[in-house]
């Protein structure tokens, strides 16, 4: 099972960016799917994520800038951001949640994509 992250980038502050995760190698039970990001020299810590049934969790840093969806079609995984700061600089990964216990722990992902990066310039 791998998970493909893509649609990082540069831009300036204040900028969008949509990044895309798609599932590829065999099937695996999942019940959502999460992003992390993880800045130069700090730990991965949770951004979004959507939970199969609807729900959406949000970071306080993020929430009301990014929003998190997900294609029916193809089963690709989203993450809209807008409205970037320099703060938003990272490598970005997608994650599939595979265990019940908490949305926001890193524990709870077992497969994770390679990451893509981001970086907003002031």
């Amino acid at each position: 099972v791998q998970l493909q992250a893509s649609g990082g980038g540069k831009v300036q502050a204040g900028g969008s960016l949509k990044l895309s995760c798609a599932a590829s190698g065999g099937t695996f039970s999942s019940n959502g799917r999460g992003w992390f990001r993880q800045a130069p020299g700090k730990e991965r810590e949770f951004v979004a994520a959507f939970i199969w049934g609807g729900e959406r969790y949000y970071a306080d840093s993020v929430k009301g800038r990014f929003t998190v969806s997900k294609d029916n079609a193809d089963n690709t995984f989203y993450l809209q951001m807008n409205s970037l700061e320099p703060e938003d600089t990272a490598v970005y990964y997608c994650a599939a949640k595979t265990a019940t216990g908490n949305y926001r722990s890193r524990l709870n992902y077992r497969y994770w994509g390679q990451g893509t990066l981001v970086t907003v310039s002031s």
